[in-house]
């Protein structure tokens, strides 16, 4: 038997993924599961993107690319980051990835060496410690609760920094928890930051376009020029225009961190697929017009779960500014038992019961950082939200 190696044993496997699996191998057993646990979009990618993509396939762009993306889309996301951010960089200050997970882990292995400190506010995306971890860093975990907004204080920022920090990661909207920086709080944390000149921002834009109620996003290098040149704005295409599978991320930063960058991609995956290169020329460059409807069903789904949750016994939700996830308080069912007998002592027993007792699959707070939480994404149908709303009502009135 093969020997794996000791790095893997500080981290585990994805637990959104792993839930989404659980989901899908339920289904297919004949259970009749409502999976909230995906987070990507419900909607077919645009038209006009599905058509460059057959163009580029017909027109033979089926060979190897430049590590760092092919020209026209780097371009395409310079004049993208000028545009819609305010951000000037030049084509090769560009980087792209097969999809926003592989430049962040570029970032992190060119720069983490054994003992560098990464600071996360949780709840946090999953896969941020796991990737400080795979480059013998050491991730700085800093609790940001419900009463914060789930949003990253000044001053624990402040408290959190010493000489061995190298980055701050920053993630907004987020996920989980739907929470994003108003401009005078990016400034505010900014301020932090611009008197500890060792500290670099990986900032993760990639829900950008989802924001409600004339929430206006801005990204920190934006709001705060003097940081411009220690921060890698990462963003993609999986979430604004339903691109999941095609895998398609990117970084802005200074040339010699994506020339870093580029050099791991090179002995890795090379570059992204040609195919989903091309297809996000067009993304990036065609019409977008179709964002405010789907932002706005999106909305309406956010209301609905809210709404629901919240009128359900021992649970609570904060609305949040963004993305399409909400981040549930179950502190009032623990303690309690399941009908299936189980007692719920943590928000992983409590996921783990609502998914056999009624077969709703959601991600347990403990993989997010914060607990006794849970995450719903609503990038589901209406009705299946509904459904899924209506069942977990009755588990948590069934616990005594």
């Amino acid at each position: 038997m093969i020997r794996v190696a000791s790095r893997l044993s500080a981290i585990k496997p994805s637990p959104t993924i792993a839930v989404t699996q659980r989901a899908a191998e339920l289904k297919s057993a004949g259970k009749d599961v409502i999976g909230l646990g995906a987070g990507e979009p419900d909607f077919d990618t645009p038209a006009h993107v599905r058509a460059a993509a057959k163009a580029a396939m017909d027109a033979g762009e089926t060979r190897y690319t430049a590590v760092a993306g092919t020209p026209a889309l780097r371009k395409a996301i310079v004049a993208k980051l000028k545009r819609e951010n305010g951000l000037d960089y030049t084509p090769d200050q560009i980087t792209v990835g097969a999809g926003g997970k592989q430049v962040i882990f570029n970032a992190i292995m060119a720069t983490v060496d054994p003992g560098d400190e990464v600071i996360i506010p949780a709840p946090y995306w999953v896969s941020y410690p796991d990737i400080v971890l795979l480059a013998s860093g050491t991730p700085v975990i800093v609790a940001c609760p419900e009463e914060t907004g789930f949003k990253l204080r000044p001053a624990d920022l402040e408290a959190a920094i010493t000489p061995r920090t190298k980055w701050l990661i920053l993630n907004s909207p987020s996920n989980p928890t739907g929470a994003a920086y108003a401009e005078d709080e990016l400034r505010a944390i900014a301020a932090v930051l611009e008197r500890h000149p060792h500290v670099w921002v990986l900032t993760d834009d990639i829900y950008e376009h989802v924001v409600y109620d004339g929430f206006r996003f801005t990204t920190i290098a934006q709001v705060a020029p003097a940081l411009h040149e220690r921060t890698l704005t990462l963003n993609g295409l999986s979430k604004a225009f339903a691109m999941t599978g095609w895998r398609v991320g990117y970084g802005a930063g200074p040339l010699p961190l994506i020339r870093a960058m580029n050099n791991i991609q090179s002995h890795s995956t090379t570059h992204a697929s040609s195919i989903s290169q091309a297809a996000s020329v067009a993304a990036l460059e065609g019409p977008t017009d179709f964002l405010a409807d789907w932002v706005n069903t999106f909305r309406e789904r956010r209301d609905l779960v809210t709404r629901l949750i919240n009128e359900t016994p021992g649970l609570h939700c904060r609305k949040p500014e963004g993305a399409f996830y909400v981040y549930p308080s179950c502190a009032g069912c623990i303690g309690k038992t399941a009908p299936n007998g189980t007692r719920i002592a943590t928000d992983s027993d409590f996921v783990a019961a609502l998914l056999e007792c009624e077969g709703v699959a959601a991600v347990q707070g403990e993989a997010f950082g914060l607990s006794p939480y849970f995450r719903i994404s609503y990038a589901t149908s209406t009705k299946a939200l509904e459904e899924a709303c209506e069942r977990i009502r009755r588990f948590c009135a069934s616990l005594t």
